[in-house]
């Protein structure tokens, strides 16, 4: 894993004196990337818990997702 390095601020666009764009460092931006994955996976396996378990026989889920093996 890289070390941190200082984090350089993100540049602002304006267009009419109004922000409608930031540029940010490409690591910086991957980064936020992994951590909305990051978030998006925990709300999803958060509901995933709320539901009742289901369980099945191995040759059951087998005969429906490689049907004619």
């Amino acid at each position: 894993m890289k070390g941190k390095a200082k984090r350089k601020a993100p540049d602002i666009v304006l267009r009419e004196g109004k922000p409608v764009a930031v540029i940010l460092d490409i690591d910086e931006y991957q980064e936020m990337l992994e951590r909305l994955e990051d978030v998006e996976d925990l709300k999803m396996l958060e509901e995933m818990r709320k539901k009742p378990l289901k369980f099945r026989k191995l040759e059951d889920f087998l005969k429906e997702h490689q049907p004619g093996v």
